[in-house]
């Protein structure tokens, strides 16, 4: 049954988002090259080649009493953007933990740096929107 205001302009019901559990999300991209060691001669994954990479963080949690929103999107699109930063124009395999730097590694690596700063991280996507491919690690 819908809730039905006798004046419009003054009995509006108060929305509140205390209590409510959001997802918010803030994506970066960056520049870097990779290859995959370990393949054969001649095999494309073995030679060195870039990609433009975009990243996906999802924060979920409920707006705490007080509060308006699940985190402060400012404090996640710094803390993204540094790890971008950090990624961009370089050579994946030369950075410590991503000697191996699969889709799965990568979004590992980027996970691990987030968590700490961001408990409610559920979900980091990282994907190559140029050859339409994705990874989604579920936290």
């Amino acid at each position: 049954m819908a809730t039905e205001l006798t004046n419009t302009q003054n009995d509006r019901i108060a929305l509140t988002p205390e209590g409510q559990t959001f997802e918010i999300a803030k994506s970066v991209t960056f520049e870097a090259a990779h290859r995959l060691p370990g393949r054969g001669a001649g095999d494309p994954y073995g030679r060195i080649h870039g990609h433009s990479f975009k990243v996906e963080a999802v924060v979920a949690g409920k707006v705490q009493p007080g509060e308006k929103w699940v985190e402060d999107l400012g404090t996640l699109s710094a803390a993204l953007q540094s790890i971008a930063d950090e990624l961009d124009h370089q050579l994946l395999n030369e950075i410590d933990g991503l000697s191996a730097p699969t889709f799965e590694v990568i979004a590992m690596w980027i996970a691990d740096r987030l968590k700490p700063k961001f408990p409610g991280l559920t979900r980091l996507t990282i994907s190559r929107p140029s050859l339409n491919e994705e990874c989604t690690l579920r936290l």
